[in-house]
This record gives C-alpha cells, sequence and structure tokens, in this order.
C-alpha cells in the first residue's frame, strides 16, 4: 500500500495577455480566473494511478488562501481522497518557505498514524517559475528527489520512473519514499465525473495553519519578456492581388508552380 501526497497551487488561468500587478511581484488575474498548472494536472492523475494500484490513498494539499478550496475539490472530483488546505497568505511564501510547510505537514500526519512514502509535485510553479520546491522538500525529509517526470509507477518498495532526457527516454529507479517533480505530457488527467463533483462537493477539507514561519522568497520582482514584432505584408486589393497570392503560395509550398 502507497499513500500519496499530491501538491498544487491556485495560480491565474492562461490567457492571451499575462499581466503584473503594479509593484510587479505577482501576476496580476483580474481578468481571468484560477486554476492549477498542466504539471500539477498530470501529477494528480498520477497520484490517483498509483494509490488506487497499490490500495493507498491519494491526498491533495494546497498553500494558499481559502479559495484554493477549489482547487483542491477539483483534485477530488478526480480520484483523491483527502484533501489539506494549509490557510496561509502564499504570496509570503518562498520555495523554501513553502517546502518547510509541506514538511511540517507530513511530520504531524506521520505522528498521527498517516504516512505518505511518495509525494508528487509539479515541476515548477506556473506563475513565477520556481523549480525549487521538490528539491527543497527532499532534502528537508532526507528522500530521494527525480525532476521532469511524465510517468512512475510502484513495484514493492521501488518507484520506477520515466522522463525524457538529452538523448531519449530516461528510466530511473530508486527506493520508497521518495519525491517527483512531474512535467505535462505523460499522462492524460481525467475530466471529473458528475458523481465525482459531487463526492467533492461534500468531502471535508482538513484546514491548518503554517508551522513555519515565511522568510519570504527574496524575489526583486518578475519581467515579462518584451513583444515579439509583427510584419505585415499587403499583397494587394481585389482582384489585382489574385497573382500574388498564387506566388506567395507557391513559396511556401502549398501548390505547385
Amino acid at each position: 500500500m502507497v499513500n500519496v501526497l499530491v501538491c498544487v497551487k491556485r495560480v491565474p488561468d492562461t490567457s492571451g495577455e499575462v499581466l503584473l500587478s503594479p509593484d510587479g511581484m505577482t501576476v496580476d488575474a483580474r481578468h481571468v480566473g484560477y486554476t492549477v498548472s498542466p504539471h500539477e494536472e498530470c501529477a494528480v492523475e498520477l497520484a490517483t494511478r498509483v494509490a488506487g494500484a497499490t490500495g493507498g490513498r491519494a491526498t491533495v494539499l494546497s498553500l494558499g488562501s481559502a479559495e484554493a478550496v477549489e482547487q483542491l475539490r477539483n483534485a477530488l472530483a478526480v480520484g483523491c481522497d483527502d484533501a489539506v488546505l494549509v490557510e496561509a497568505e502564499a504570496d509570503l511564501f518562498g520555495p523554501a518557505d513553502v517546502a518547510a510547510t509541506i514538511a511540517e505537514v507530513l511530520r504531524a500526519r506521520a505522528t498521527a498514524g498517516t504516512t505518505y512514502d511518495l509525494v508528487l509535485l509539479g515541476n515548477d510553479a506556473a506563475d513565477t517559475g520556481d523549480f525549487q520546491v521538490g528539491v527543497r522538500l527532499a532534502y528537508a525529509l532526507g528522500r530521494p528527489v527525480l525532476a521532469g517526470i511524465s510517468v512512475c509507477e510502484v513495484h514493492g518498495e521501488t518507484l520506477v520512473a520515466r522522463g525524457d532526457g538529452p538523448d531519449g527516454t530516461e528510466i530511473y529507479e530508486v527506493p520508497l519514499p521518495a519525491v517527483v517533480t512531474v512535467l505535462e505530457g505523460g499522462v492524460t488527467p481525467r475530466y471529473p465525473s458528475i458523481p465525482g463533483r459531487m463526492k467533492a462537493k461534500r468531502a471535508t477539507v482538513d484546514t491548518v495553519s503554517p508551522a513555519v514561519e515565511p522568510v519570504g522568497n527574496g524575489r526583486v520582482r518578475l519581467k515579462l519578456p518584451p513583444a515579439q514584432p509583427s510584419t505585415v505584408e499587403i499583397l494587394g486589393e481585389g482582384p489585382e492581388a489574385a497573382p500574388a497570392v498564387v506566388d506567395l503560395l507557391a513559396r511556401i509550398g502549398v501548390v505547385g508552380r
């Protein structure tokens, strides 16, 4: 039996244009909704598969405001068994703070009799691009860590994981307990069913306070990349433009000359 803890973060949904807050420290989500990253959606899917295959339980955790319960219930609706909200102002917590907080939750649950042999996280934060939490968490727990994993499964006391490397697919075997950060693409996240949504709506979310005093992330500011320039070529107007259109299609190989 392998119990799995999967960690998700409430982040602004993707949109055509990314806006920053006036101080440049966070993504401005006033015009979009909230979600979790595609990496974390795949991590949730893997968590439910591993727990289901071994007779364990999958628990989803998020650090953030009370509104993050929405993302936790979405994970419950697709197969997670339990949910934990560490209620705090997420912007005050840097990667080291988040890792330390998750480690304290794991220790508290172990003291209460529930242990997790596998912890899954998204490979990086969708809003701030932090890649540190998984590695820092593994270090705090004294566990092996794998990053950039697409698929994983448990065989006895060993985790077998696959990820893309520079020369093709790489296969790793590490002993449990372990920490893994997940890249999207290895599995297809499921959509919640109506019974799943009803179950998630009724489920109790365990809300706890952080046991860690955050020191922050040391971020100076976020910076958007410059907009890519674009050009427009006017081929002509009306029927007179037809020969130019044919020449263009021929240049790009759509039609033959």
